[in-house]
């Protein structure tokens, strides 16, 4: 039995919590799967699994077996790919998370230069605005806006400054009015992001000056994306990031509200285990973003934010 080989099964149906789709992303059969699933028991002497017609499970032992057995092939992934690295040839699977609409404006262009420099290399993308265990869901990397949950145990390497701002569209604010202090939000159509871990009091600075405000909102999402395209639409002012809203700054499409004033700076950092060796290609990975977004990433200067400080 290559019992890596079928470690690496189990995870991945446990993830899929299917046979069929597991196989799919493997690139192996599903009876080929369930062989492996089954070699793995009988070498353990334990059941992992609940099967049925209608879904698979974990068994209480396959709970208990699973996280010592993701970290197992993933110290087994980086080995590997540390002793084939032999040249600047990149090769195997790399999984990264992203927030869904950093991916979609920036991020996927990157990765697809990335992977025509590295024929060889696979990469799978999951775009998710929510952040998941990276280690319990089989990623190498997650590149998140923020710092490090301490129960995740990871290590961070930061990637450039992601800005907050407040935006929107001529229309709104041809209608609405233009604020001139934080204050006056109150009195406008406010789009909020779900995430923010301040919740709805949205804060701001200007030199010594602090104000917090607790907005009402009309519409709040847990997608920047769906919070960009109400903006657009006229919908109200929304409490964006650089980096979504910068090309329709630009443009005109989206204008920005109370520039004066400075809401919380965060950074678009680089997660990973700190229990994990990286390898190569998560390493070759980061140093290209940290080239890419050095000095000042695109989207500051496309919206006009390089006279902030870091």
């Amino acid at each position: 039995m290559d019992t890596l080989k079928a470690m690496e099964v189990f995870c991945e149906v446990a993830r899929q919590r299917s046979f069929s789709e597991a196989g799919r992303r493997l690139g192996i059969s599903r009876a080929l799967v369930s062989k492996h699933i089954a070699a793995l028991e009988q070498h353990l002497q334990i059941r992992l699994l609940h099967r049925s017609t209608r879904e698979v499970s974990l068994t209480g032992q396959g709970l208990a077996f699973l996280t010592p057995c993701e970290e197992a092939v993933q110290q087994a992934r980086a080995a590997l790919a540390l002793a084939a690295h032999s040249s600047d040839q990149l090769r195997g699977i790399l999984r990264l998370q992203a927030p869904a609409s950093f991916a979609s404006e920036w991020l996927a262009d990157i990765l697809a230069r990335f992977g025509l420099a590295h024929p060889e290399l696979q990469i799978e993308l999951h775009a998710d605005d929510a952040l998941l265990d990276p280690v319990r869901h089989g990623f190498d990397l997650s590149i998140r806006v923020g710092g490090i949950p301490d129960q995740f145990g990871l290590q961070m390497r930061t990637l450039a400054p992601c800005r907050g701002l407040l935006c929107a569209s001529p229309a709104y604010l041809a209608r609405a009015g233009i604020p001139a202090h934080p204050a006056e939000l109150t009195q406008h159509r406010c789009l909020h992001f779900s995430h923010l871990t301040q919740g709805a009091r949205w804060q701001f600075q200007r030199g010594d000056e602090h104000c917090e405000v607790t907005v009402s909102p009309v519409f709040s999402a847990n997608n920047g994306r769906a919070l960009h395209q109400a903006a657009l639409a006229g919908a109200g002012i929304v409490y964006h990031t650089s980096f979504l809203a910068a090309r329709d700054i630009a443009a005109g499409r989206l204008q920005v509200v109370l520039p004066d004033w400075q809401v919380p700076l965060n950074h678009l950092t680089a997660l990973y285990p700190a229990t994990r060796r990286l390898s190569p290609a998560v390493r070759a990975l980061i140093d290209v973003l940290v080239s890419e977004f050095s000095p000042v990433p695109e989207w500051d200067l496309l919206a006009g934010m390089t006279h902030l400080s870091s």
